[in-house]
């Protein structure tokens, strides 16, 4: 592929792609866990699908990724570090801001991690009021809904699981251990009931919000039925799509 990495080009190349309109794609993830088989840092598949939809689309650079993300659920886990929702917002913001003082005029947030959300759409409203739409893409909200689709198991959608450890047996085949992916823990509980989700549990018919943290949900950070139905071959088709879907974004932002 180009290479596409601001980080990783001179500083009159950039300024030139820009000046001739390429649009700059924004990466962000988390450093968390994801269970024994698989890297903390999802930031580096957010990165590597953000160079994707540069490659697919053409014209586009891609800065240097956020790593920390917003704090929820994983708040605590060991090497891992989370900003909080307002300081995480602020950074999105300020990147974001002198990325279009910079003269980026199309700009793409490619997110991965379900605790930034909150903070990216306080930086899209921020945005918004200065007079600039930045769409954000939320990879792994998307490939959930393409996992069926794309021939995934269900058993490995989960936390732990897919559709994250299709895609990072595809990208990061060296940071991974396939022979560590398999069933998830039994769930905790909170008030002797088990978790049932991400923050959730069921009394009466109904379901509970609670701030549970990962231990609590998924023991050991694995949370798929079973993982072992994760491949890398489903992987590259995800990705696929997603560098599809990125590249027509930004052509619609074009026109």
């Amino acid at each position: 592929m180009p290479e596409n990495r601001i980080a990783a080009l001179p500083a009159p190349e950039v300024a030139a792609r820009v000046a001739s309109g390429h649009a700059v794609i924004l990466a962000l993830g988390s450093t968390e866990t994801h269970g024994p088989a698989l890297p903390m840092g999802d930031y580096l598949l957010a990165e590597a699908v953000a160079c994707r939809i540069a490659a697919e689309a053409g014209e586009a650079l891609v800065a240097p990724p956020l790593p920390f993300g917003g704090a929820d659920f994983f708040r605590g886990v060991p090497g891992g570090a989370a900003l909080s929702p307002a300081t995480l917002a602020a950074v999105v913001t300020e990147v974001l801001e002198a990325l279009r003082e910079g003269g980026a005029t199309r700009l793409l947030v490619v997110n991965g991690h379900g605790g930034n959300i909150g903070a990216i759409e306080a930086a899209q409203r921020r945005l918004r009021a200065a007079g600039m739409l930045v769409p954000a893409f939320h990879i792994w909200r998307n490939a959930a809904t393409w996992h069926a689709e794309e021939g995934g198991s269900p058993a490995a959608l989960g936390h732990g699981g897919d559709p994250v450890a299709s895609v990072a047996l595809h990208l990061f085949p060296g940071l991974c251990d396939p022979s560590r992916l398999g069933p998830g823990a039994a769930p905790g509980a909170a008030f002797g009931l088990p978790a049932t989700g991400f923050g959730t549990v069921r009394a009466g018919g109904a379901e509970f919000a609670l701030p549970l943290e990962i231990g609590e949900i998924a023991p050991g950070g694995a949370q798929a039925a079973d993982a072992r139905g994760a491949s890398a071959e489903l992987g590259a088709r995800l990705v696929a799509r997603m560098a599809r879907a990125g590249a027509a974004m930004l052509e619609a932002m074009r026109e």
